[in-house]
């Protein structure tokens, strides 16, 4: 089965044409980056396996032309790993934010697309991008299924002794503030690789799961069924473990003003610490 995966950001998009012989065994045909999209000269960098790299500078308006470029690419007579667009029979979207709504990955309609939509102000700067690649594909490849895969679903699994803050219960029950953790594609499959590599039940061990990259967390993963209790970021992407633009003392905040209508809207960076009387250890910019 050929699979087509793109986690594409506001700029940029990286892809991967992976063969897949079952759940747990691939092999990678080719990978690439398309980068400076929407600006005066775009780069794609594309890499298959066996051939040779093939670079490219040009101008790239939009992802859907992005994205027309990788189509091309990987079925090129010279640098292509497929002979046709039709050997492609599914696509998947790397979504950061699926909140309450996607404890799982799912099939992309209407219907999830209008849920990404309505979590755009959870993620502003990613699941935005993230549709752009899903849109784009609708247009290339319309009879191509599309899934997406949320980075938060893994830890929808968290209790709620895990996922609260100490504020207001009025803003989880109107605008769901929560710790919802991120990263959970990347947890769930280190999880799961140390436990084969240590010989390990993972329905019975205890682990704890660091992501370490461009991003940061850290994730306790229970020994009864290898689900997240605990993630290292919270409401937000950028709150949890330090990395390369964190410092993870800090995170994005929400201002819930009750003297004034009682609107909830993205704040501004505040200090983290232990819960106490006028701190809640990690959203300090609550006016009541």
């Amino acid at each position: 089965m050929i699979v087509l995966v793109f986690n594409c950001g506001s700029s940029s998009l990286k892809y991967q044409v992976l063969n897949m012989q079952t759940e747990n065994e691939y092999s990678l045909l080719a990978k690439g980056l398309v980068e400076r999209i929407g600006m005066d000269h775009g780069d794609i960098t594309h890499k298959p396996t066996g051939k040779q790299k093939v670079e490219i500078s040009k101008p790239i308006p939009d992802h859907t032309e992005g994205i027309k470029c990788v189509l091309e690419l990987i079925t090129d007579s010279q640098c292509g790993v497929l002979s046709s667009l039709n050997e492609i029979e599914a696509v998947g979207h790397r979504v950061a934010h699926g909140g309450e709504l996607f404890p799982k990955s799912c099939i992309v309609d209407a219907k999830v697309i209008e849920g990404i939509e309505q979590l755009c102000e959870l993620a502003p700067l990613h699941n935005p991008a993230n549709l752009l690649g899903i849109r784009a594909v609708e247009k290339l490849l319309p009879t191509t299924p599309q899934v997406a895969v949320f980075d938060t679903a893994f830890h929808q699994t968290m209790p709620d002794y895990a996922y609260m803050y100490a504020i207001p219960y009025e803003c989880y029950e109107n605008y769901r503030v929560r710790r919802y953790g991120f990263h959970g594609t990347s947890h769930k499959f280190v999880a799961r690789k140390a436990c084969d590599i240590l010989g390990l039940d993972i329905n019975n061990s205890k682990i704890v799961t660091c992501h370490l990259g461009n991003g940061g967390s850290v994730t306790a993963v229970t020994s009864s069924n290898g689900a997240s209790i605990g993630g290292g970021t919270g409401g937000d992407a950028i709150g949890g473990a330090a990395d390369i633009t964190i410092n993870g003392g800090k995170v994005y905040a929400y201002n819930y003003n009750y003297q004034n209508d009682g609107a909830f809207s993205p704040a501004t960076a505040i200090g983290a610490g232990s819960t106490q009387d006028t701190v809640n250890g990690a959203k300090t910019d609550i006016k009541i």
